[in-house]
């Protein structure tokens, strides 16, 4: 199924929702956060090859949930079905409910290209537009509508936000290519920012990065959080323990054909899943002794 298969009013989707107040990461005890996604007994197909069974998850607003697992066990497909990003690519199938505060985002009258604005994404390796720094931030607001000194100050805002503004100012016109792989992927982080989403998916957005800007993507992620709820994959533990609320485990069982398909084995409080894990299988995964 392709974008322009889906072109239903975004009516059916819910308003989006006002910032958070400002708190510290350390500070924020969420345990009753306003669910963003329920999701439950979702399986997904690439054509008859299973990729996840029966994962169910509740993932909570103003929060980072890292999604951990081994290669190959569904995380990426997993975050993808969260915007419908999967319905880009032919004969895939979708069982089970995703609910975006409370709208089954799977519904027909769902206009997919409205959900992948609200809830923007940002890729494993920096994908910068081949145009100028201003002109990649700019992209998403001039397709709906933003022109002039509004334009100006969506862009400004938005690099600002991504913690890149002091370092392009005076090169907006620049090549997004002249920058580092670092300032490329927050020139990406802002290039969601700026069509104002409600959330962000991350896929390893760290993985092709040295420790300094690894550790400045993270200081970005948990000060967003005081506006956007965030979710994101990721190989390293450490990252996930730094910089999320919650964890979720994700593995592989082999099926009864031989085939392997994802599964979410638990998912609770970061601290909890990395000191005392309810599931022997997230204990050998985090102690190195499997995956």
């Amino acid at each position: 199924m392709s974008e322009t298969e889906v072109m239903v009013s975004s009516e059916a989707l819910p308003e989006t929702l006002a910032p958070a107040p400002e708190v510290g990461h350390l500070d924020r005890k969420r345990r009753d956060a306003e669910t963003v996604f329920h999701v439950n007994h979702l399986s997904f197909y690439y054509g008859d090859f299973q990729a996840l069974r029966d994962v169910s998850i509740d993932i909570g607003r103003h929060e980072i949930t890292s999604l951990i697992g081994p290669s190959g066990c569904g995380k990426s497909t997993f975050l993808r079905c969260l915007n419908r990003m999967n319905d880009l690519i032919p004969g895939i199938r979708v069982d089970g409910l995703v609910q975006y505060h409370g709208q089954n985002l799977y519904e027909p009258a769902v206009d997919a290209i409205e959900v992948r604005r609200r809830i923007g994404m940002v890729f494993q390796k920096a994908n910068p537009f081949p145009k100028s720094i201003y002109d990649n931030v700019a992209y998403g607001p001039r397709i709906h509508g933003v022109r002039g000194s509004e334009l100006e100050g969506v862009v400004e805002a938005s690099l600002r936000q991504a913690a890149l503004w002091e370092e392009v100012k005076g090169k907006l016109k620049q090549s997004a290519y002249s920058l580092s792989g670092g300032q490329q992927q927050r020139l990406c982080i802002a290039r969601a920012i700026a069509v104002k989403p409600d959330v962000i998916l991350m896929d390893e957005p760290c993985s092709a990065l040295d420790p300094v800007a690894t550790i400045r993507i993270e200081e970005l992620m948990l000060h967003l959080t005081e506006q956007y709820t965030i979710v994101i994959v990721t190989h390293n533990m450490q990252q996930a323990a730094r910089v999320s609320d919650r964890t979720a485990f994700f593995t592989t069982e082999v099926t009864g054909e031989g085939d392997r398909t994802g599964i979410l084995v638990e998912v609770d409080r970061t601290a909890q899943i990395f000191s005392t894990p309810s599931d022997r299988r997230t204990e050998d995964y985090i102690t190195g002794r499997f995956g």
